[in-house]
């Protein structure tokens, strides 16, 4: 499908993704449109079903990635998380840059696919650093704590393969990740703006 390429956004959990998002989908409205990721976990206080995740039962999901409907997905501290065709096309059918949030696992699933996104890496600057945001954020228990941070060094080991990532960000000073981010998409930024207008 012609238009501006998708945007393939990994890292931890607490590297700051979810933040640098918001702003640029505040600086950009309708420019961007969020891939909603499918989800076998149960929702978290405030989640809403097909904003924050489609939330679905596990014989769902694996029914759907049997028919070839997932253009990636994994399994992480026992629940499934997954993309479907359908969620960035609906994205893509808008004019809008897709922007899908995914694990390392995913990024490497969709390497084989036709997608030809722009790869971004968010890490912490440090381990340290990402365990007090993980705890500031009070929604983790002791053993999922754990988990994520375990998570989190093989993610970010994974992650040195050269030429993984297109761009990897270090996430110490907000808005200098900001501008980091901003500056690699603007072509693809000034491409969705002007689809728009035609």
């Amino acid at each position: 499908m012609q238009g501006p390429r998708p945007v393939v956004l990994s890292g931890p959990s607490g590297a700051g993704k979810s933040t640098l998002l918001k702003k640029l989908f505040k600086d950009y409205e309708n420019v961007f449109g969020f891939s909603v990721s499918h989800t076998t976990r149960k929702p978290r206080p405030g989640e809403v079903n097909g904003k924050d995740y489609h939330f679905v039962t596990r014989e769902e999901m694996q029914k759907e990635i049997d028919a070839g409907e997932f253009i990636e997905h994994a399994e992480f501290s026992g629940n499934m998380y997954g993309t479907s065709k359908g969620a960035v096309q609906a994205i893509q059918a808008q004019n809008q840059i897709c922007v899908l949030d995914i694990d390392i696992q995913g990024v490497k699933n969709i390497k084989r696919t036709d997608l030809n996104p722009i790869y971004i890496s968010v890490q912490p600057p440090s381990l340290d650093v990402l365990e007090k945001r993980l705890r500031d954020r009070q929604t983790e228990t002791e053993e999922s704590l754990r988990k994520r941070l375990t998570a989190a060094c093989v993610d970010l080991e994974l992650s040195k393969e050269p030429g993984l990532f297109d761009l990897v960000i270090i996430n110490d000073d907000l808005e200098k990740a900001y501008s980091d981010l901003k500056e690699i998409l603007l072509e693809e930024i000034k491409k969705a703006q002007e689809s728009r207008k035609s």
